[in-house]
């Protein structure tokens, strides 16, 4: 299929309406579902969470938007419910950990591969890898404390193998801000992956602080609040390579526009028909709301859309695995660091993170911990209990 974004105008506000029987679907299952699904599931609650946190933010600086915004944001929020409630009871904590983690390390791959800005593209393969140890680090206390096989929930999708080591990830705020994209020269594409991958890592930075807490487990606890300081640096690195001399009403079209385009790459790749029909839904809600800012856009900046969003979708993200992609990069740049807005060799890191790491790690890491003398393979605990019986 195909979305003109100046031909197409969705469903109407005044028909965006819903029941709290369709607010609480029914959901996914975790073993019969691709995995696939949950991670559309996963991306599209931190698209919707974070443009509820932007509009409610943009109301607090533009008066005359907050109607528009109040509106709108209503069915964003009813939007994001249904989807967030698509994530059934029968995942743990842990589990559903797990599938953050697989969003992070998939649809990150995914944009790096389509970025065509080299400078991006980099940004997005650094932090790719972090999550990607990420995912070991917590496979482990699944290991540790569920005796279960992360692989279950991943379906052979995505790999359980160190990355770059996560007591490396902790840097200095100074080299965690990078140089954003120039406004008037960057693609269309460009602006959309930042916001897509900004919202799904701020999502996950917000579950690690809500659900770190609630273990019992002291390593749990312990490893969830220094991951949970990495998801700070992932989205402060995210959100300044954001143009910042963008208008308000030029990133609420951005997000508007960005809606548009991840429920698109739903639909184009779900394999669930009733979830499919929740993203066709969807994406006529959010061509609506695309609609109805646009004109916005054209009354009080007097500008033309055009000028910021393209005339159709680009190609949808790639819902498929990235292993060799990922593995390949693991090869070539596992050794970066950052130093201000660049990435350097090891060797040339600045003092300041290696401070800022020698102090947060000073009485012990908790991702070294939990991995000490775990290696990945299939079974984990169960299998292990069936070769000790025999």
């Amino acid at each position: 299929m195909s979305v003109k974004l100046f031909d197409s105008k969705g469903t109407p506000l005044e028909r965006q309406k819903f029941t709290w029987q369709e607010l609480t679907p029914k959901p996914l299952s975790k073993l019969d579902d691709d995995a696939y699904t949950r991670v559309r599931v996963i991306l599209m609650n931190g698209i919707e969470q974070q443009v509820n946190r932007f509009q409610h933010m943009c109301g607090q600086f533009n008066g005359a938007l907050r109607l528009p915004l109040a509106q709108i944001r209503r069915v964003e929020h009813h939007q994001q419910t249904m989807i967030n409630w698509l994530l059934g009871s029968d995942h743990s904590p842990l589990e559903t950990t797990i599938g953050y983690e697989q969003v992070a390390i998939e649809v990150t791959a995914a944009i790096a591969q389509q970025e065509p800005d080299s400078y991006l593209a980099q940004t997005y393969r650094f932090g790719l890898l972090e999550d990607f140890d990420h995912m070991y680090r917590y496979s482990a206390l699944m290991d540790r404390v569920e005796g279960k096989d992360a692989n279950n929930l991943l379906q052979s999708y995505t790999d359980v193998m160190p990355g770059r080591s996560t007591i490396f990830h902790h840097r200095a705020p100074e080299d965690d801000v990078r140089d954003h994209y120039d406004h008037k020269a960057a693609s269309p594409i460009s602006k959309l992956n930042a916001l897509t991958v900004f919202s799904g890592e701020y999502q996950t930075r917000d579950y690690y602080m809500n659900i770190g807490p609630t273990f019992s487990d002291p390593v749990a606890r312990a490893l969830y609040a220094e991951i949970a300081s990495v998801e700070e640096q992932h989205v402060t690195q995210y959100g300044s390579i954001i143009d910042p001399d963008e208008t308000w009403l030029e990133k609420w079209l951005l997000y508007e526009a960005n809606e548009v385009y991840n429920y698109y790459s739903c639909v184009e790749s779900e394999t669930n028909p009733r979830i499919k029909a929740i993203w066709e839904r969807f994406l006529d809600y959010e061509l609506g709301h695309l609609n109805i800012v646009t004109e916005l856009f054209k009354k009080y900046e007097r500008r033309d859309p055009a000028e910021i969003l393209p005339k159709a979708m680009p190609d949808p993200i790639a819902y498929q695995s990235q292993r060799e992609f990922v593995r390949k990069v693991l090869s070539q740049e596992v050794d970066l660091r950052a130093k201000g807005p660049e990435y350097v060799p090891k060797e040339q890191e600045g003092m300041a993170s290696q401070q800022y790491r020698d102090q947060l790690n000073s009485t012990g890491s908790p991702s070294e911990s939990v991995a000490a003398n775990y290696r990945w393979h299939p079974g984990t605990e169960l299998a292990n209990k069936a070769q000790k019986s025999n």
